[in-house]
Formats: C-alpha cells, structure tokens, sequence
C-alpha cells in the first residue's frame, strides 16, 4: 500500500511571478504549498497558459493523487489545468485518461479542496501544473498538494553494443508459468530487448522496432506454428514504459504500458523451463542492439540487475552501468494553425545553414521559411525546398510519426538539401540568385499579419503541426529554454520541452480489420475490402440471415450474411432458398455422391468435411434458427452399416462438438439404429452378424438433432471384405427460421418495461431493433451509468431521438421522418455511437450524425440495469412492440423475459401491414406468428413472393385444353374442390395477362370462346404484328384491334397485358413474354392459324383469376386441364424481370399502338343503348365493344385458401355462380 512520505522537495515557476515564496523554497509534507493551512499560494503576476509551477521531488517517486485549492483569501482560483511530468526537468510529458482527456478539473472557488486521485500512477521526480483556465473575475491563484510514496528503483543503462545473458536457477522454476517485467526508456527507435530460450521447443524475442514494440515466438525446430504480435507506439520518447510477458499455460500473454494481446501456443510447444534470457541483444540474431536503460527486470519473482550488480548467473558484454544517463533534449510541439517560431539571424551573412529534427503524421506542413535579402523574393521548406526559380525535392514518407533530420545548406551559389544524413536523399541545386536570408527564420508557420513579428512572412502552404528538435542554425543549437523565457525570438502557441505528438491509431479503434491513417488531430478508417462500414468500421454491410434478406424482397440465391452484426464473426456466403421457409444452405467440400470398394489393408474409411463457414459461424447459425437438418445416404453391397444395437458399429460420424455418434440419419440420437431400424423394415433385421448383403440396399435419412450438427467427420467400416461396396453422401447443412428476427414483445402498459443485465460498448456501441406503436411518445430503451447514459425514445409521431452522455456533456442525434411513425407499421431504428462519431438511422431516410468533441471523454460507463420499453422512472413507458434488439450484434431474448413480466406480452403479430407489398402478381399476404407468406393461388407465378414465372415449351401438337362445368354441374357438387376451379368469370370485364416467345407468324396466342359463338382472340399475323379480335355479340362481326406495326415473332420475349373494363380497352405491350388459347367453334381465320399450332415458349398465362399454364404444369391431377402432347417446363420466360408495377398503355380500337411502355391513349366504345352521339368521328372510329345480352352473377366471392395446396392457381369460393357464357380454354 503506498503512503505519503514526508521529504524535501523544491519548487520552481514561470517567470514573472507575483508569489509570495521565491523559487526553490523547500517544502515539507511530500509536497504542499501552505494547503489548507495559512495565508498565500502561488499567483503569478501574468496570466496565460504560458505560465507554470514546477516540484522537484529529488528523487523519483510514485505520485498517486493531486489536490489543489484557490489562493487563501482571495477569489483567485484555477478551474482547469495540466499535469506534467519528467525525470530530468525537461523533455516534459502530460497525464492523459483514457489516452485522450489531458484537461484536469480543478476548483470552482478559492476555498474548497479538489482531490483528483490518478487512473495510473505517474512515476517521476519532476511535477509541472500549467493552469488552463482560472476565474474570469479574479486571477490565476493555486494552493496544493501531492499524494503518493518513494518509489524503489533499480536501472542498468546500454550503450547500443553491450548485452547481458541470463540463466536461471531450474530448481527455482514455476510449473506451468514463466513471468518477465520490465520498463525501458529510449531515444532510439529501434534495438533488441529480450531474448528468451525454452527447454521445450519455443522462443520468444521482444524488440522495438520504429518505435513499436515486436514480439516473436518462434519453435527452435521446423514447426507450422509461429507468431509475431505488435503493441505499442512512439516508444522512443525518452520516457518509461512498461513490457510485460507472461506464459500461463498455453497463453502467453503480451503486455507495453497499457496494451495487452494474447498468443495461444499448442499444447506441445511451451514457453516455460526457461534455460537463458538475453538482455540487450545477441549477435548475429538482432541488426541492432539496445541503447537506453532498463529498470527493474523481473523474472518470476528474481531482479535480474541486483545479480548483474552481483556478478551471479549473468555474463556481461560490453559496458553497463547502473545509472541512466540521459541527454536533456528540448523539444517543440506546433499544435494549432496559430503555431510558429521565431528566430532572428546575425546581420552581415553570406549564406546559411539550418538543421532540425521533426515528427509528424500530417502528409504536409511548412517546417522553415525566411525572406531573402533586398527583397529578391521567399524561401519555404515545405517537406520540399521552393525558390524563386528551381525547386529542389528529396525524401519520400516523412510523415510516419518518426524522427527525420532534414539540413539546408547555401553558400557559394550552392544550394543543397539532405534528409536522415543520407545520401541518396540528399538534392542540390544551383539558383540564379543568391540564396541570402534576411534577419528572421520562421519555424512551422508564421504570425498573423497583425502581429509586429511577422516581418513579412508568408506562408502559401499549410501550417506544419508536429514536434521539432535539435534545431541548429550556422552549427549552433538553438536554446529553446531561453525562447521559453522570453529572452530569444519569439513565438506563439507552442508547447515548449515537450513533444505532445500522439499515435491515435496505436489505440486500435478501427474495427474488423480496417485500416487506420491519421493525422495530428484526428485519424480515419479506411473500410474498403471488409465487410464493414463506418467512421471505425463497425458496421456491417451485410444481414445476418437469409430470413432478413427476403424480407428486403429478395429472392433465392447466393448472400454474404453476418450472423452476429457488428461482432466478431466475419461475413460468409450461403445460399438462401426463399420458398414458404427461408432455408439458408451451408455447402461442404464433398456433397457429391462417393464410391468405396473393398481395400486390402484397408479396414475404414474416414471422410472429412470443410464448410463454408467456420466452427463459430456454424454454431451461431444453429443456435438461432429454428431448425436445421441434414441428410445422410448409405448405399450398400455386401457392407453392413451400423451393427447389432449392442455391438461396435461399424459406421459412425463426429458431430460439430466433436462427439461420435452411431445413429443414421432419421433415427434418434443415442439409439445406435437407421431409420429402417425404427420402421423395422431392414433387410433380415434378426440376421445383424453373419449376413451378407449380394443385392444393392440404401438407407437415407436426416440429421435434425441441432446439438450435434453439423457432421465434421464419417468413418464407414465394413469396406474390407471381398466383393463389398459401399457409397455414402452427405448433404449439406439447411437451416431455417431465424429466431432473432422476429423475437418481439408487445407492451400494453405504459408503467411495464423489461429490464437486462448492463449494457457494455464503452468504445462502441450500436443499437438496432424494429418497432410499431400507434402511441405517440415513449421510451425504447435507457441505460444509466453515475453520470454516463444512453437513451433511444419516440420523441414524437414525427422524430426519433438519441441522447447519450459519455463525461463531455449529453448529445442528442435527431431523424425527423416526414410520415407519423405511429402508423402501426414496423420501422427499423439504428444508433450507433464510437470514439468518432454518434449517428442514428432510421428506416431509409438519410442518416443523421454528430462528430465526438476532439480530446475528449470517449469511453462509455454504465452501471445500472438495461430497461427496454421504460425508465427506471416508469415513465414515458413504450406503448407497442419492440421487435430484433440487437446490442453491439447479440440480440435480447424479449419473449422470454416477456412471460414473466406483468404488462408485456411475447410475439407481435400483424405483419402484412408491413411486408405485404412483397407479395408481387396478385399474390395475398397471409400473417403467420413470425411473419408471413405470400399465397400465390389467384397468380400465374409462384415462389416466395409470387414473382417467379411459371414456363413451358410449345410444339406444334401439344395442347392445354381447360374447361369450364356446365352452371347446372355446380348444384350437383359444391365442394371446394370444385369450385375452387372457377373464379369471378365475366365478358364485361377481362384482366388477361401471356408472354411469348417464338419466331412463327401468323400464330394464335389466345383464344377465348363462350356458348354464344362471342370470342376474343389475341394473334400474330403473318407479318408478326399483334392483332386483338373481338366478337361479342353473336349478330355482329368481329372486330380487330391492330396494337403494333413492329414484328414480335422475332424470338424475343414479349409481355401482352390487356385489361378490359367495360367499355375501355387496355393493352400493354412490353419487351418481355406471351401465350396462346382456344375455345369453342373457331372463327374461320382463327381455325386456319389454329391448325398450324404453335411453337414457342409460353409463360404468365392468366385469365382473370385462372392460371390455366401454371395448373397444368404444378397441378395436373387436380385441376380441370387435359394435357395433350409434349410439354416441357422450361425457364424460357425468365429473361426479363416481372415488374408488377409497368406503365400500362390503353390503346384505341383503330389506331396504332406504341410497342413499349407507350403512353396512355384512351376511347370509349359506343353502347347499343346510347341515345345521342358526342362526336360522330368517336362513332366511326370508336365502336369496338358492346353490352352482351344476359345476367351474370355479382356476388363477390370470399378469399378462401385450399389446405391441400398453398399455391393452388383457382378461386375456392363455394358460393361462386358461374357465366352460362363461358365454356373453355384451349392452349
């Protein structure tokens, strides 16, 4: 337990100060300036952020906890300020939390006591507080004290060629565990630390590398294992750092300060019975030895430098020394735009030259600018050197966050430019003037034009932000502590002995693998290639099932899905077979059907099986659906598959846990049997040792147990004897039902809410669920922390808000829909929050973001229960359903949680409000408990969503005869099954739908006809235009309606649509597909085309509600249709996609008619009852239809589903009456 010790301790200010103590006055009480406890306390005489208090420990010390206070009476206090630390007085480094927060709070008045107690303790002998802010109506006043305890230290310094090599005691060896800790400090950026050897095959080596840690694991022998693991950045900084290895077991854990990965090694191969540690280096093994110190080496449990300092178990090469001799480098850090240095030069010169060191990440930035002489004209080095006239280039990816010396040179009519003191990135020129500076060179930018020290500078380029070191002008260093103080040149927002550069991407904040660039102020993702989308790729791209895919209106095929969203699991492909049952189908490396004969010395065959997805992608996809299944074939001669129930099988299979099992598919698990076993059915069943199969048996069967899914390996026994074959398959994995999409619940009250364990996305958090409510306002979900929360609710029937607080204050994101969002519909809600940004998404309205304040808090703590559906308040309660929640990728069981809280109900039914617009071509939307399907029974398609076509292939004698019953058969027989073939048949209104393909013309695509010799036909003429031929009254002649002059028996797909509604005829011709049908006595030019038959394709054959193609070819047994000749189903019709939604074109009886998606031209027929006539040219030109003699029937017939069929192409209205007008269909 550290305490508070009491020592001398010194202090140290900024110039000029108006305190009441002068420097270096001791202070006892481990540190404190009169806290609490007199008059006084530090106030200097000017306030900016240029001012500082400095303690000198003496030695170094652990420092726990900072408590500060306002001047005693007086109202000078400071509200916000920085920490600093060093070992040497310079080369300062600021306290961070959560890497990013530097700003401390302080006092609010100059009486109260501010404790801020460290995250991580701060080891140092020097302590720097830079006040930020302080009371705007009084001035900067401080009174504190520091909390820690002496700090024991033991160091052994390297020079770049020295090493030590240590060995062990084995007899104080750890079972099973091996520990190294130690810190280390540099200014090299690259050098070997560690090297350790094991006994049992492995080695580990710990070096830097560009300033990042490297870690390598290596087997002595040739092994397939190997590992390399980087942590760690900008560890080159002269300041301590922690590396810690510990081999526990197969892990080894790997740890710089406060980044940890972890390596799992296999079981064979340890890191442990340690024989020999290097230090520093070994020869020939590293390209560079270590340069720097080393504090502290620990391994299990034994100081390393006490026996060096010993001279026990070590072996030293090389000088070391057991102090840390460290150079007093000051650095620069150019923070803002506003940054700049000034450096005035001595008069009378002929030339320069200037050299410095810098780091940066931004890809461009001024370092060095000045005027020359006489006013001939500037000079900037701008990660390039441009003059009046010549341009000199050199070096390439300076901007890598390491340390690059650049040097000018001119004198003599030479101008010259060398980088890292190579070589070949050395650039000289020879200008045509004399490159002279003037009296000032400006370092990183130059002042505002108002400031008195520009002098002129310019700056066309961007600003340089970076640190900047050993800056030297004519050979001498310039002294940046005098530049600190006022007493040379001048600057402006600088952070003086200190390098504040930051690695953001060593955090690893982009996520699945994305790819992390930065600059000084913030960094980006670059997602291309993942998967994922987002400011830290944390999105996925993807769906996480097929269930979710088809309910975006997708249809069969193969989908990337994301089974946990934004979690760890990567995308992979399945197929998604979208029937009544969204099957998502995982293929193996063997599905195919495989042949074993008899071996000698071959006594089994084992079978291994590789998914398409790995083991966690499998078992993630089992465990949310709701089924899954496969299936398992044995085709046998002479080879027996199992065995008797009590003896050893011959043929069994590991399951995905790793099991063996010896069930067949279709028998229960642990019963040892096939499914002819369970039916009893097997081949002599009583006969299991000695018979000997001669004739071909098969056993087949599925695997649906989910348990022990999906089947990894078969071994099949029985293969060795003479004349014995066996063949086996096995199918891949199908699954369906995905239990996370559609788990809901529905909440009645607005007092009830469902409450989960605390919801954990500290870095990044995304939130995604469905909801319908018909309520106006309420609360989705909240999670409280102390002073952190995150909150989604219902603000409005119109907005949607996300509000959250992570310590920089609560941020709300608004979408703002421009329909109620109490519709009753479902609507989808995504908020996702990370270190870049918070965004919220809703439905497919634009998204809406928030950028995260820079430098700030990032990290989100919660603490208290995760209620859904409420507050902890009960108010604001949610009244509605809540459907797939889903937090960072793990979706919240609500039905279960549901049954047993009092105001919530599991499931939420009523989704065809939603969903029912996927059902396409006259399919209806059917509810079920988890969702719905589509009933495509009054459509000519079929398939998930009633889009698929129905085709068939036509030959000259093939023939679809469909007839209609006599009115006086319906009395005789009313079941459903008969009139199920009928629908709302009338001549006064036709809704007719055929698609074609052919090269034949004249043909006969449609042929309607009633008893009353009335008919309608849709032909090709001999030129293959499309004619329409109406007779609808017995006593008059037939009418044609030419619709195109362009030849459609080009074989090509053509669509026909012609919709007839009393007197208004519309016909759409499109690109697409046709059909052909007969009826009745034929007129005489429609017999000719008839006796010729039809060759083509035909598909979408629809008369009203009759699909007479789709009944014949799905339902030939139990439909009214009589087959004649070939017909071949066939995909001839799905060349162009159905789209239920086509511009529709009424056509004129006369005139012409456009050939695709024309415009619409309208004309009403004249009636035989009409009195008067409008217009005689409509007379003339319009009559095409008239009013047919007879009643029908108007009952309106009731939606009725057959049980035997889902897809059954007629009306099952029992109390249809059917037109004496119709009589058949003929194709």
């Amino acid at each position: 337990m550290c305490q508070v010790k009491v020592i001398k301790s010194h202090i140290k200010f900024s110039l000029p100060d108006g305190s009441n103590f002068p420097p270096f006055v001791p202070f006892s009480s481990f540190y404190s300036t009169n806290l609490c406890e007199g008059a006084g306390g530090w106030s200097p005489l000017e306030f900016n952020k240029y001012q500082w208090l400095e303690i000198d420990l003496r030695e170094r010390t652990e420092i726990t906890a900072i408590a500060t206070q306002g001047r005693y009476g007086s109202s000078d206090w400071v509200a916000r300020y920085l920490l600093m630390f060093s070992d040497t007085g310079h080369n300062w480094k600021q306290y961070r939390q959560e890497d990013s927060i530097g700003v401390l709070s302080g006092n609010t008045n100059a009486d109260s006591v501010v404790l801020f107690k460290l995250h991580q303790p701060v080891f140092a002998r020097f302590l720097r507080i830079l006040p930020m802010s302080w009371n705007p109506k009084g001035r900067v006043g401080l009174r504190l004290e520091a909390y820690g305890c002496l700090y024991k230290s033991d160091v052994l310094s390297f020079d770049g060629r020295s090493s030590l090599l240590y060995r062990p005691n084995p007899n104080l060896s750890r079972a099973g565990e091996d520990v190294l800790h130690l810190k280390f400090k540099t200014l090299e950026n690259s050098g070997a630390l560690i090297h350790m050897e094991g006994d049992h095959g492995l080695s580990l080596s710990v070096e830097l590398f560009k300033g990042k840690m490297l870690f390598h694991v290596k087997p002595r022998l040739m092994s397939l294992f190997s590992a390399s693991v980087s942590l760690g950045s900008l560890l080159d900084d002269q300041h301590w750092h922690l590396v810690a290895v510990e081999h526990i077991g197969q892990n080894i854990n790997l740890t710089v300060d406060k980044s940890t990965q972890q390596i799992q090694v296999p079981s064979h191969l340890r890191l442990s019975d340690i024989k020999e540690i290097n230090v520093g280096g070994v020869s020939g093994l590293f390209k560079k030895n270590f340069h720097g110190c080393l504090e502290n080496v620990i391994h299990n449990d034994v100081n390393i430098i006490t026996l060096t300092k010993e001279n026990r178990q070590v072996s030293i090469t090389g000088n070391l020394t057991f102090v840390c001799m460290e150079p007093a480098d000051v650095p620069v850090t150019f923070a803002s735009a506003e940054s700049f240095l000034q450096i005035p030069l001595a008069e009378h010169r002929d030339g320069l030259s200037v050299s410095l060191q810098f780091r940066t990440w931004n890809k461009a930035g001024l370092l060095l600018t000045f005027d020359l002489q006489q006013q001939a004209g500037s000079v900037w080095l701008f990660l390039r050197l441009t003059g009046k006239a010549s341009t000199v280039l050199t070096g390439s990816g300076l901007n890598d966050g390491q340390w690059h010396s650049v040097a000018v040179n001119a004198r003599r009519g030479r101008l010259s430019v060398q980088v890292d003191k190579e070589d070949r990135s050395t650039a000289q020129a020879s200008p045509s003037f004399p490159v002279v500076p003037d009296d000032h060179l400006y370092f990183g930018g130059c002042p505002d034009k108002d400031n008195t020290a520009s002098h002129g500078c310019r700056n066309p380029f961007n600003v340089f932000q970076g640190c900047m070191r050993h800056i030297s002008i004519d050979n001498s260093e310039v002294d940046l502590v005098m530049v600190q103080q006022t007493s040379l040149g001048n600057f402006s927002d600088l952070q003086m002995d200190v390098c504040g550069i930051t690695d953001r991407c060593s955090s690893s904040y982009c996520e699945h693998g994305g790819r992390c660039t930065q600059s000084w102020a913030t960094f980006h993702c670059n997602c291309s290639h993942t998967g994922y989308t987002g400011a830290t790729c944390h999105t996925s791209i993807y769906d996480q099932s097929c269930e979710a895919y088809k309910h975006k209106g997708n249809t069969s095929g193969y989908y990337y899905i994301d089974i946990d969203g934004s979690g760890p699991l990567v995308p992979h492909r399945v197929y998604c077979n979208m029937t009544e049952k969204t099957w998502m189908v995982i293929q193996h490396n063997n599905t195919e059907l495989t042949k074993l004969k008899a071996s000698l010395g071959i006594n089994q065959h084992l079978a291994y099986f590789n998914y398409s997805a790995n083991a966690e992608q499998l078992q993630a996809i089992i465990t949310q659906s709701e089924h899954c299944e496969q299936e398992l074939s044995y085709h046998c001669k002479k080879s027996r598959l199992l065995n008797t129930p009590v003896g050893a099988p011959f043929t069994w299979w590991v399951g995905g846990s790793g099991e063996v099992h010896t069930y067949w598919g279709g028998a229960t698990p642990g019963s040892q049997q096939c499914r002819c076993g369970l039916q009893e059915n097997c081949i002599h069943p009583d006969d299991w040792p000695a018979f000997e199969f001669f004739i071909t048996a098969n056993d087949s069967g599925l695997l649906s147990h989910k348990d022990h899914l999906p089947v990894r390996v078969i071994a099949i026994g029985d293969v060795n004897r003479p004349g014995s074959e066996a063949a086996y398959q096995v199918g891949p994995l199908q699954c369906y039902g995905d239990t996370n999409f559609w788990n809901a619940a529905y909440f009645s009250k607005e007092t009830s809410y469902l409450h989960f364990p605390t919801f954990h996305g500290e870095l990044s958090a995304d939130i995604s669920f469905l909801f319908k409510t018909s309520g106006s306002a309420g609360v989705f979900l909240e999670n409280l922390g102390i002073k952190d929360f995150i909150r989604i609710e219902l603000n409005s029937p119109f907005e949607v808000v996300f509000s959250y607080d992570v310590g920089n204050g609560p941020a709300e994101v608004r979408v703002v829909s421009p329909t109620p969002l109490n519709d009753d519909r479902w609507h989808k809600v995504r908020a996702e929050r990370n270190v870049k940004e918070a965004s919220l998404h809703m439905d497919q309205l634009p998204a809406v973001s928030i950028k995260a304040p820079p430098d700030g808090h990032v990290r989100l703590q919660l603490n208290s229960q995760l209620f859904v559906g409420g507050t902890a308040s009960r108010q604001k309660g949610f009244l509605g359903c809540i459907r797939s929640l889903q937090l960072n990728g793990k979706t919240l069981d609500l039905e279960e949680r549901a049954k047993i809280t009092p105001g919530v109900r599991p499931g939420c039914p009523g989704h065809c409000s939603s969903y029912g617009t996927l059902c396409q071509n006259h399919g209806r939307c059917a509810e079920r408990y988890n969702g719905f399907s589509c009933d495509c029974g009054l459509s000519a398609y079929i398939g998930a969503f009633c889009q698929k076509e129905v085709s068939a292939f036509f030959r000259p004698d093939t023939s679809i005869t469909y007839t209609f019953r006599e009115p006086f058969e319906l009395s005789k027989n009313s079941s459903a099954h008969v009139s199920s073939i009928h629908s709302d048949l009338t001549l006064r209104d036709e809704n007719i739908t055929l698609s074609f393909r052919t090269t034949q013309a004249p043909a006969l695509l449609l042929y309607i006809s009633s008893y009353y010799r009335e008919y309608l036909a849709i032909l090709l003429n001999r030129n293959g235009q499309l004619d329409i031929k109406y007779k609808l009254q017995s006593a008059k002649d037939a009418e044609v309606f030419k619709s195109s002059s362009r030849n459609l028996a080009n074989g090509q797909l053509h669509r026909v649509s012609l919709r007839r509604a009393s007197e208004t005829l519309h016909v759409q011709v499109t690109c697409a597909l046709t059909l052909h049908i007969e009826f009745g006595e034929l007129d005489p030019e429609i017999a000719r085309l008839n006796s010729l038959g039809f060759t083509g394709c035909m598909s979408v054959v629809q008369f009203n509600s009759i699909a007479p193609l789709k009944a014949a070819l799905l339902y030939p047994g139990s439909s009214p249709v009589i087959v004649s000749g070939p017909l071949e189903e066939s995909n001839c019709g799905m060349s162009l996609a159905t789209n239920p939604y086509a511009s529709e074109t009424t056509h004129s009886l006369t005139g012409d008619a456009p050939f695709c998606n024309a415009r619409y031209v309208f004309l009403l027929g004249v009636i035989a009852v009409v009195i008067f006539v409008i217009l005689s040219a409509l007379a003339v030109i319009g009559r095409f239809i008239y009013r047919r003699k007879g009643t029908f029937g108007t009952q309106e017939p009731k939606e009725s589903k057959p049980e035997e069929s889902p897809e059954f192409p007629f009306n099952s209205d029992p109390n249809y009456v059917l037109s004496e007008s119709q009589k058949e269909h003929f194709i």
